[in-house]
Formats: structure tokens, C-alpha cells, sequence
């Protein structure tokens, strides 16, 4: 039972690591250019205005659910330290997630309680809730705003979203932009000219095993060794781990994580592909017919299929 707890408490350690990757130094690059600098090149919670007129810019990180862009952005940011760190009467960075429902009010009412005021009133018109929150990143210095999960907030008012955004960035209290979402949120923004020039794209990679394969490897080896686990012998596991995770960086460590926890939870030295079956089971409810790690030709399969079908028979009903 000790060695249960102990290396239970490992793998709670591990799954607060984070994995440095080349990706750090572009959403960095991307984040770093939208602040202001002062004669020594130091960073200022200014947001850089590169015009004229003193607009501002933002950026756009895209990737696929489960790639990890949301980690990424989190951890860009939070590495940026003091100059962005919030006080009793500055707050240079506000983030918020789309809030469900996913409307331009509920998104601005989310964004004035995240800004510290918590005293909106719901039946205010959104317009005039939303040049209040102008209004505040005034007042609080704000010199970037953040809106995770993006895509979501274009399902509905998208022509005043677009127009809320731009103002976001224009006239005296303009601040940086950043949002992350996946490709539809890039579709959306690359549809209005005016906003598209705006903001830089970074788009997270899809794994490919000759590319990914030895860097992944590395990380499993390395954190089996920190849970006292032998890792996986199996000559194609790679491959199959990459396909069930959809070929997604954050997916393919919540996997290697999981399996993990099989591995720990069972008693056994090493990490097999037995573990890895039963992770992907748990997470898709899918027979043993149907798991990559099991079936000979793995790659035919098609690990959306059977959400695809879900997808299909709800909008049927929906039409019905």
C-alpha cells in the first residue's frame, strides 16, 4: 500500500509537468510582439499599438480539440511573469472562456465579472455592457484580453462580435487580443478582411510518428522512470497511441497518463500495451473489435466514427 500512495503521488506530480516543446518559443514570439518594450527592451503591460491611428493587434492560436492550445497560451502567458500579473488596482491580462450559453451578452457579462466588476445587469442592453467593459480595461490597464474556446462565441451574433472585437482594439483604451479556439474559429476570422489583418495565426501541428515518434518516446520513458514503471517494449505502440489520440499532442499524454494509472492501479512493473488498451477503452466505450491497440491493422479504423453516426442521428431529430 505504500508503494501504491507513493507512486500515486508520482504520477500526480507528473501530470503537473510541463512538456517544453518548440511550440513555446512561437506562441512566445507570437504573445511578446503585441506588448510594448521599454530602451532596454524589457516587456511593458502596454498593449503596442502599430499604426497611425494606434490600433492594436492580436493573435489567434488554433488547434484541434485536444491538442493542447489552451495549456499552451495558459502557460505562455503565466511565463511572462510580473508583466502581466494583476494587482488590487491594474489587471494587464483578463482571460475568460466562452461561457455556455455562447452569446455576445453572456460573453461580455463573463468578461466585466473576470475585469473584478460584479454588479451588470443581465437585462442591459449588449452594446452598452460592452462599452462598459471598454470602459474598465481603461480604469484597470488592461493591456491583454484573452478568450479561450473562441470558436464558440461566432454560433450566434457573429457580424457584432466581429465588430466588439475590432473596437477591442482601437481608440484610448485598445488592448491586445488573443484568442484560441479550434479551426472554425480561423475560418470565422479569416471571413472579415478588416479583422483578419488584425491578428497573427499560429496552428498547432498534428503529430506524425517519423517526425514525433522519438520526442514522444522520450517523454514516456521519462515519466514512467518517475513512477518507478518500465516503459512499453511494443515495436508499433507509437503509431497506435498516435491514432487514437487523433493525432493530438495534449490527447496522446492524457492517454500515456491514463494508462499510467492502469499500470499503478494493477501493481505491474512495466507499462504495456494492455494499459494503453484499457485507457482507450475507458475514454471511447468502444469493444475490443474496435480499439486501436488491439485490432492488427489499426490505422483503417476510425476513432470519430461512432460520434460522427451520434452527431448525424441528433440532427436528423433536430430536422424531424
Amino acid at each position: 500500500m505504500k508503494d501504491f500512495v507513493s507512486r500515486e503521488a508520482a504520477l500526480d506530480a507528473v501530470r503537473d509537468l510541463h512538456i517544453g516543446l518548440d511550440l513555446d518559443a512561437e506562441a512566445a514570439m507570437h504573445t511578446k510582439r503585441l506588448l510594448q518594450r521599454d530602451g532596454e527592451r524589457n516587456l511593458l503591460p502596454k498593449a503596442r499599438r502599430l499604426t497611425r491611428t494606434g490600433e492594436t493587434r492580436g493573435m489567434m492560436l488554433v488547434g484541434a480539440p485536444g491538442s493542447g492550445k489552451s495549456h499552451l497560451m495558459d502557460r505562455t502567458l503565466g511565463k511572462m511573469g510580473q508583466v502581466l500579473e494583476g494587482t488590487a488596482d491594474a489587471r494587464p491580462l483578463i482571460a475568460c472562456p466562452v461561457p455556455s450559453p455562447a452569446t455576445f451578452k453572456s460573453m461580455t457579462l463573463a468578461l466585466l465579472e473576470e475585469s473584478g466588476f460584479e454588479d451588470a445587469n443581465p437585462r442591459q442592453e449588449a452594446w452598452s455592457l460592452w462599452q462598459m467593459f471598454r470602459h474598465r480595461i481603461g480604469l484597470l490597464g488592461t493591456a491583454v484580453v484573452w478568450i479561450d474556446e473562441a470558436q464558440d462565441l461566432f454560433c450566434a451574433d457573429r457580424k457584432l462580435i466581429l465588430r466588439a472585437l475590432k473596437s477591442l482594439m482601437q481608440g484610448d483604451n485598445a488592448v491586445a487580443v488573443i484568442l484560441s479556439g479550434t479551426e472554425d474559429l480561423a475560418d470565422v476570422i479569416r471571413s472579415d478582411a478588416q479583422v483578419k489583418r488584425r491578428f497573427t495565426a499560429m496552428v498547432l501541428p498534428e503529430l506524425v510518428e517519423a517526425v514525433h515518434g522519438d520526442m514522444y518516446c522520450t517523454i514516456m520513458t521519462d515519466y514512467c522512470g518517475r513512477v518507478g514503471l518500465e516503459p512499453p517494449v511494443e515495436a508499433d505502440l507509437i503509431g497506435r497511441i498516435f491514432h487514437g489520440a487523433r493525432y493530438r499532442f495534449g490527447r496522446a499524454i492524457e492517454l500515456l497518463l491514463l494508462a499510467m494509472e492502469f499500470a499503478i492501479e494493477q501493481d505491474d512493473d512495466c507499462l504495456t500495451i494492455d494499459h494503453f488498451a484499457s485507457a482507450y477503452a475507458m475514454n471511447e466505450a468502444c469493444p475490443s473489435s474496435e480499439n486501436v491497440f488491439y485490432v492488427d491493422i489499426y490505422h483503417v479504423l476510425d476513432p470519430d466514427a461512432e460520434d460522427d453516426a451520434l452527431a448525424s442521428r441528433s440532427r436528423r431529430k433536430r430536422r424531424g
